[in-house]
């Protein structure tokens, strides 16, 4: 007999491996065989097993329900799953707090909004390819679920990490601003098309934006900085002319 069950709690690749590999030890399961973009594992098995079972086997990080089950769940579920979203994604607040106030303190006696820009680009590419490069085996999986460009082409998911330092390092240094600011709307500008798609399609996967070091979920807040770097980039090309 089969049955298929709504999981919550997934946010990548690993994740879905993981829910796979508990939900296939149990006893009595045939096989179990997890949708990471629907968030559901339909699950082949001698005699019934109850959901608590499958539940006991994936702990408190992931939650299982019943088709039936799922859509009839309290009405501050949803309010819950809000507010670990938000606990989850502290970690890039705070990240991104301590970038801009570096970047105000770095241009705090000769304030200039230019170069302001410039050494928070900068930072924000140095930072967040250092996380990515924790990882880099297991980057380019989560970034390829998303990215456009990675899915068509796998090794630049390999080398994206090192293209965000080099541009990190131009901006830094003031080294061939122009083309740094050219590449910063081409590359964030086809991530976050990748980013869109997968917020209007609700699919719950992981953000690589800080690579697999921290689970990211991907939310509006990835759409929001993204969009920020685009529009800094858009600023500084527009006063050039």
């Amino acid at each position: 007999m089969k049955h298929t069950y709504t999981v919550t709690g997934m946010t990548c690749n690993g994740c879905r491996i993981g829910v796979e590999d508990k939900l296939s030890r149990i006893p009595g399961v045939v096989q179990a065989t997890v949708n990471l973009e629907k968030g559901e594992a339909e699950i082949e098995m001698k005699t019934h097993i109850s959901t608590g079972a499958f539940q006991n086997a994936l702990g408190d990080k992931y939650k299982i329900y019943e088709k039936n089950e799922a859509l009839s769940l309290p009405m501050d579920f949803g309010m819950e799953q809000q507010k670990s979203e938000w606990r989850q994604l502290f970690p890039l607040f705070l990240i991104f707090g301590y970038i801009t106030a570096a970047s105000v303190l770095m241009n705090w006696k000769t304030w200039s909004g230019h170069h302001f820009m410039l050494d928070f680009m900068g930072l924000f590419y140095i930072v967040f390819s250092f996380f990515k490069m924790l990882d880099l085996k297991g980057f380019p999986d989560s970034f390829r679920m998303y990215d456009p460009l990675a899915k068509k082409i796998p090794v630049y998911a390999t080398v994206y990490p090192f293209i965000e330092t080099i541009l990190g390092l131009m901006f830094l240094m003031h080294f061939e601003i122009a083309i740094a600011l050219y590449a910063t709307v081409i590359i964030l500008g086809i991530t976050t098309f990748g980013v869109t798609k997968v917020l209007l399609d609700k699919k719950s996967i992981q953000c690589a934006c800080l690579g697999t070091a921290l689970k990211l979920p991907m939310t509006k807040a990835t759409f929001i900085e993204n969009s920020i770097m685009i529009a800094m980039a858009l600023v500084m090309i527009l006063q050039t002319f």
